[in-house]
C-alpha cells in the first residue's frame, strides 16, 4: 500500500477551503485528523477521494503551500453588509466553466464570420437611466404588451432569457456546478455575473436563487454588458448597494422591467397594498419583489414600511418555492448552458470540428447518448 506524503496545512486548507463540513468528511476519511497531524500520510487512492471530495484540484495537494485563489473577474459583491473574502470552489468552478464556454464560442463565432455583438460596452453611467433602459427593451424586443400576453412571470422570465440569447448573448441558468446536483450554487455567496466580449458577452444567473430575484439578476447583469463590464453580483433588490456602478445598473434593471412613468398611471393611490401587489405584478409580468422596489421608488412606499413588507414577500415566496418539483433535464439544459452555446458547440461536434469529449466536458454531460438526445431536441440531429 503506497502512501502519499502531504503537507497537513494543504489537507487542512481543502477542508476549510471546500466548505463540507468535518463530520461529514470524517465519515468518508475515518482517519483524517491522523493525516492532519501526520501521525499517518494516505494511500493515493485516499488523497484522489479526498481531492473529490472538497472539490479541490487534485495537484494542488503537492503544493508547498496552500495557493492563492484570487476571482477571475471583477468583484463587486457586498453580502448582508459584509464583503466575501474566499469565494468557494463551486464559485470558482463555475466561473472558469463559463469563462470556457465563452473562449470556445468566440472562436466559434470568428471561425464562421458572425457578426459582434454590437451593443456591448455602448453606454456610460453618464447617460440615463430611462434612455438606457429604452435601448435594452429595444434591442431585446422586451415591450410591455409582448410581456402581458405571457401566462405567468415565470413564462416571461423564460422568454426574457431566449430574447437576450437571440440577441446574441450566452445566457445560462443553473443552480449547481455543470450538472452536479451535489454541488448547490449559493445565492448568498452570489445572484449572477457578466462576461463582457463583443463576440461571445456571457451572463450567468445563479438557478439556486428564487425565480422572483432571477429576472432582476438577469436585467442587472444586461446592464453591465450595456457598459461592457465584466462582474461579479450580488443583486441586492431592496437594499442600497455600496459601489457606484451596483446603483446605476439596479435602476436600469428596475427600469427595463418596470418602467416609472407608465408604473405612476397603473399605480392607485387609495388601493390597498395587498390589492396593489398582485395586480402589478400580473399587469408587468414581474415578481412582487420587484413591484415593492417600484412602488418604493414611485413614492407609493415609505422606507420603513417597504422593507417590512420586502422581507414578508421574500419568506412567503421561499415557501412557495419550496413546493416546486423537478424540471425536464433536456429542456433546462439548455437553459443552463446557453440555447445559442449548446446548439453551436452540438452542430459543431456533429460537423467533426469539435471532440466529443470537450463539448460533453463543456455541458457537463457524461453520457453519449444524453449528448444526442440534447441534439435531437435543438434539432441539430433527427
Amino acid at each position: 500500500m503506497t502512501r502519499v506524503t502531504i503537507r497537513p496545512e494543504l489537507l487542512r486548507w481543502a477542508k476549510e477551503r471546500s466548505g463540507v463540513s468535518e463530520a461529514d468528511l470524517k465519515k468518508r476519511f475515518p482517519k483524517i485528523e491522523e493525516w492532519e497531524s501526520g501521525v499517518i500520510q494516505p494511500t493515493l487512492k485516499q488523497l484522489e477521494g479526498y481531492a473529490k471530495a472538497t472539490h479541490t484540484p487534485f495537484g494542488f495537494l503537492f503544493l508547498a503551500r496552500p495557493p492563492e485563489e484570487p476571482l477571475p473577474i471583477p468583484d463587486f459583491r457586498t453580502m448582508t453588509d459584509r464583503r466575501v473574502t474566499r469565494p468557494s470552489p463551486d464559485l470558482l468552478d463555475t466561473i472558469y466553466m463559463c469563462q470556457q464556454r465563452q473562449a470556445w464560442y468566440h472562436e466559434y463565432s470568428r471561425a464562421n464570420q458572425l457578426p459582434p455583438v454590437e451593443f456591448i460596452g455602448t453606454v456610460t453611467r453618464t447617460e440615463d437611466v430611462k434612455d438606457v433602459a429604452n435601448l435594452i427593451r429595444e434591442k431585446l424586443a422586451l415591450s410591455l404588451e409582448a410581456r402581458r400576453q405571457c401566462a405567468t412571470w415565470e413564462d416571461a422570465l423564460r422568454s426574457f432569457i431566449y430574447q437576450a440569447d437571440d440577441a446574441g448573448i450566452l445566457v445560462m441558468c443553473n443552480g449547481v456546478v455543470a450538472n452536479n446536483t451535489h454541488r448547490k450554487l449559493d445565492p448568498d455567496e452570489f445572484r449572477g455575473f457578466a462576461l463582457s466580449d463583443r463576440q461571445a458577452p456571457v451572463i450567468f444567473v445563479n438557478g439556486a436563487d428564487s425565480k422572483s430575484a432571477q429576472m432582476f439578476t438577469l436585467a442587472h447583469e444586461l446592464a453591465h454588458l450595456w457598459l461592457g463590464e465584466t462582474a461579479l453580483s450580488s443583486v441586492e433588490i431592496a437594499q442600497e448597494e455600496e459601489k457606484d456602478v451596483e446603483r446605476w445598473c439596479n435602476a436600469v434593471a428596475a427600469e427595463v422591467l418596470v418602467p416609472l412613468d407608465i408604473l405612476e398611471q397603473a399605480v392607485q393611490p387609495k388601493e390597498p397594498l395587498e390589492d396593489a401587489k398582485p395586480r402589478l405584478a400580473r399587469q408587468f409580468k414581474v415578481s412582487t419583489l420587484v413591484i415593492l422596489r417600484r412602488l418604493r421608488d414611485v413614492g407609493f412606499l415609505s422606507n420603513r414600511r417597504f422593507f417590512t413588507c420586502f422581507k414578508e414577500e421574500v419568506e412567503h415566496i421561499a415557501e412557495l418555492q419550496k413546493k416546486g418539483g423537478g424540471g425536464n433535464f433536456y429542456l433546462s439544459q439548455s437553459a443552463r448552458a446557453s440555447k445559442r452555446f449548446t446548439r453551436a458547440l452540438a452542430e459543431s461536434t456533429f460537423e467533426g470540428q469539435t471532440l466529443y469529449r470537450d463539448a460533453m466536458k463543456m455541458l457537463g454531460i457524461s453520457k453519449i447518448s444524453t449528448f444526442h438526445n440534447l441534439a435531437r431536441r435543438l434539432s441539430v440531429i433527427e
